[in-house]
């Protein structure tokens, strides 16, 4: 166990902002985290579950305890003809467990492929690409309550998952909003791969094509996200800034009738999905730089810290391009970057 006072979190945010934190909290077992959450002192304090902090904003420093969880492990647990059930820890980089996946040619998260973070943040985002998202193949999240202490299995169905949204994802760090700290995440994986190919460029790539195999899926996504998207590593950036809102079919109408050419995807409820980068580009903000901070000039729901910003100095760019593009296309942005003030 690992336990910090004042301790930086310039290597745990992909925004590669030099924030503190008053307390780091850094775990390899569940025994561990059990420790932690009975210890009185710490009860008391804010709390913020992260990963890799690759979907956070940190607007100050953060007066609280930031848990992190280094359980690991990849385990088959059930098997049948069909499919398997891999049972896999918190801690576990995201991508490692879809290179795992591919390489034993278990379908269903191929598309997810090169998405950065940690399986458990994973799981609380319900992380999406490419027309899937990880609450297709969630079996059970195992979680910590960190005012009951007591540990949880939830079901997909009681993980109320929704576009980059679950039970375990709150818009604010408040322990009585968001109680659970996730330690397992066991996901069903098909022997009998059906791939969806229909979504963005792995249609353009894919189309016509017959034999396709799920490493060359894995390549191609890898190929994509790399050519539209900076490296963490190397520019400051968490992914993709804002969610795709979506609209009432009137409202996409209306739209379509003045914006003949905007992208819009079918929703399960009958609404209509927009692309918030075509939004965000149509405003004139892509590779724009403000101050320290840049919009993408290959995917405009990106936001790079150029290297001095600040988290205030990022929020202020993201707002203006809320303020944009909800007057000129009376559409509202919301973050998919969680703000932590």
């Amino acid at each position: 166990m690992k336990i910090e006072e004042n301790f930086s979190l310039l290597n745990y945010n992909t925004f590669h902002l030099p924030v503190k934190t008053r307390w780091f909290m850094e775990y390899d077992s569940e025994e561990e985290l059990e420790r932690i959450l009975h210890d009185e002192y710490f009860q008391e304090c804010r709390t913020l579950p992260i990963g890799c902090g690759s979907n956070l904003l940190f607007i100050n420093n953060f007066d609280g305890i930031v848990f992190h969880s280094l359980i690991k492990g990849m385990e088959i647990t059930k098997e049948t003809d069909d499919a398997v059930y891999l049972r896999i820890g918190a801690g576990e980089l995201w991508d490692d467990v879809a290179a795992y996946a591919v390489s034993n040619n278990w379908g269903g998260i191929e598309n997810l492929s090169y998405i950065p973070g940690e399986t458990g943040a994973a799981a609380v985002q319900n992380i999406g690409a490419y027309g899937v998202e990880l609450k297709d193949v969630i079996d059970t999240v195992e979680a910590y309550n960190q005012l009951s202490f007591e540990k949880s299995s939830f079901t997909k169905e009681e993980c109320l998952y929704g576009y980059r949204s679950s039970r375990f994802k709150s818009e604010i760090d408040d322990p009585y909003k968001d109680p659970y700290i996730v330690t397992y995440v066991t996901i069903k994986l098909t022997k009998k791969p059906v791939y969806t190919l229909h979504y963005g460029e792995l249609k353009k790539r894919f189309e016509g094509q017959q034999d396709i195999s799920l490493q060359e899926i894995r390549d191609a996504v890898i190929q994509i996200r790399k050519e539209k998207l900076p490296d963490p590593a190397e520019w400051g950036n968490a992914g993709s800034f804002f969610m795709n809102p979506t609209v009432e079919p009137e409202q996409y109408a209306l739209l379509k009738q003045q914006y003949p050419d905007i992208p819009a995807y079918d929703t399960e409820d009958g609404k209509k999905k927009l692309a918030a980068g075509w939004l965000i580009e149509q405003c004139g903000f892509k590779g724009k730089t403000i101050g320290k901070v840049k919009v993408h000039d290959k995917q405009a729901l990106v936001l790079i810290n150029l290297g001095e910003a600040d988290g205030h100095a990022i929020g202020d760019v993201a707002d203006d391009i809320h303020t944009a593009v909800k007057e000129q296309f009376g559409v509202l942005l919301i973050p998919e970057v969680k703000y932590i003030q």
